[in-house]
């Protein structure tokens, strides 16, 4: 939906023309990509920097995301704490918070209309279980006030935090994807990428030879032969509704567009649009073997629950007419870890694993990448996640049985604290899982 409706010619930029040299060439036109580019040649306007992609500039997650623009960091904070301190970490907090708002900032100073706005997080509590699992750093709002806020079903309170922004992801990307190119950067869209190599950059239509080379390919790191096992690609689907009428919004509320949760273990997100629709997403349509990130299998049956979900957490739209379903995949490490990182010895930087927390997050990625590529001693490049090596996921069908088993435990105690209303005693094993 947001790449149909962003009033951008979407026609594809030139394929690569054939063997070229670059100073810098950067695989994925996605977030990270772009905002790399674009941290690089405002520090640096002589920069060659050369941008690949197989599709078109924000063909991949960041063009078809739920519109998030939020400071969640996929790794608990307790753990970065843990293994970094707890300055490192506030300090890691507070940057992501101001990565929200160099978002917005970028907006307003290049003209691009991304419809951001910044009416924050609704964490939704509805039940007893989730209630023991909320965050308690957050403002808390009690049934009523989270009732005049929106009117879902069930609810016990909500927590809230003002560090998030609700945008149409589409018009973010294309737009940035315009800034860039007239910074100097150079685009080749429908260039598939085979593989990257100390140096160089291996293409369908010819070879890039660079003396830095940027991944920022994130769910679609698995199709490099290079780097299969280093994030696994899992999908995240939604559904949009129809532009709804006043009346139905005043029944709602909503007024500020802020974007929605709940507690429960497979994720749902929603966002209300600047023209009126209700966007809603969630996990857990199946993983593919062997790590595809094209395919549909199974995920009608994860469409009809996302709809299913959406009519039980607010009746108001069971009359509404669901205009688009889409999906794509995201990038997961091992460890569920985000990373930048440099390895000057192979002439290659990387950033990503995002778990789906990526549109602010990519922008502090580009930052900080930009950073380490021109060899910048910054606050950024010293933040804890700077650097961090992911543990490769374990070959097929181990890699597999391991996914597969983890959204089903997922689903599992969702069901069983919905039922019970009490924490599921299998959610513990999520932990294992996940950091195992």
């Amino acid at each position: 939906m947001w790449l149909q409706e962003c009033g951008d010619d979407l026609t594809p930029r030139p394929a690569l023309p054939g063997d070229i040299d670059a100073d810098i060439a950067i695989v994925g036109a996605g977030f990270t990509g772009l905002w790399t580019a674009y941290h690089l040649l405002r520090h640096d306007p002589t920069l060659r920097v050369v941008v690949l992609e197989r599709e078109i500039a924000g063909w991949g997650a960041s063009g078809r995301n739920g519109g998030w623009c939020s400071a969640l960091f996929p790794a608990a904070w307790s753990r970065v704490t843990a293994e970094h301190g707890q300055d490192a970490a506030d300090r890691l907090r507070l940057r992501l918070r101001q990565a929200v708002d160099d978002v917005g900032s970028f907006c307003v100073e290049h003209g691009v209309d991304a419809r951001f706005a910044k009416g924050g997080t609704l964490s939704l509590v509805r039940s007893s279980a989730q209630l023991d699992r909320r965050y308690g750093d957050q403002e808390w709002l009690d049934a009523e006030a989270a009732q005049q806020r929106l009117a879902a079903t069930s609810l016990l309170g909500a927590e809230y935090t003002p560090h998030c922004a609700a945008l149409d992801p589409a018009r973010l990307v294309r737009g940035l994807a315009r800034v860039v190119e007239g910074l100097g950067a150079t685009l080749y869209e429908q260039t598939r990428v085979i593989d990257i190599a100390p140096g160089q950059v291996l293409t369908e239509h010819g070879t890039v030879k660079a003396e830095l080379v940027v991944r920022a390919t994130e769910g679609y790191t698995a199709d490099l032969p290079s780097a299969h096992r280093d994030l696994a690609p899992l999908w995240s689907l939604i559904i949009a509704t129809e532009p709804l009428p006043d009346d139905v919004w005043t029944s709602i509320g909503w007024r500020e567009r802020e974007t929605v949760t709940d507690g429960r273990h497979l994720i749902i997100y929603a966002q209300r649009t600047a023209d009126g629709r209700i966007v809603f997403g969630g996990r857990g349509a199946p993983y593919l073997f062997g790590s595809a990130t094209t395919g549909s299998s199974g995920h009608d049956a994860t469409y009809g629950l996302l709809e299913r979900t959406l009519h039980d957490l607010l009746p108001q739209t069971r009359d509404a007419r669901i205009t688009h379903k889409w999906g794509g995949v995201l990038g997961v490490p091992r460890d569920w870890m985000p990373a930048v990182a440099i390895d000057r010895s192979q002439g290659l930087a990387w950033g990503g694993g995002y778990v789906g927390d990526g549109v602010a997050l990519s922008g502090l990625a580009g930052w900080t990448l930009a950073d380490l590529l021109l060899g910048r001693d910054t606050d950024e490049t010293r933040l804890p996640w700077v650097g961090h090596r992911w543990k490769r996921w374990e070959p097929e069908p181990l890699r597999w049985l391991g996914i597969q088993t983890m959204t089903a435990v997922m689903a599992s105690a969702d069901k069983v604290e919905q039922r019970t209303g009490h924490t599921a005693r299998r959610a513990k094993l999520l932990d294992r899982l996940v950091g195992g």
